[in-house]
């Protein structure tokens, strides 16, 4: 249960702040690189590529 009340979080994370959804998920390395430059480009491909890198 608990781990599914995390996966919400973090898919919810993913909307509002997907850079830091892919650093708690990730960490500090290239997928956080590439979503904060998606993130200044185009926010939504930012989003798309946080809940992907969640999601999977």
């Amino acid at each position: 249960m608990a781990k599914k009340k995390a996966s919400i979080l973090l898919i919810i994370l993913a909307i509002l702040l997907p850079f830091v959804a892919v650093l708690i998920k990730k960490g500090l390395g290239k997928d956080f690189i590439i979503n904060i430059i998606l993130c200044i480009l185009f926010y939504i491909p930012g989003i798309i590529h946080a809940l992907w890198i969640v999601l999977k």
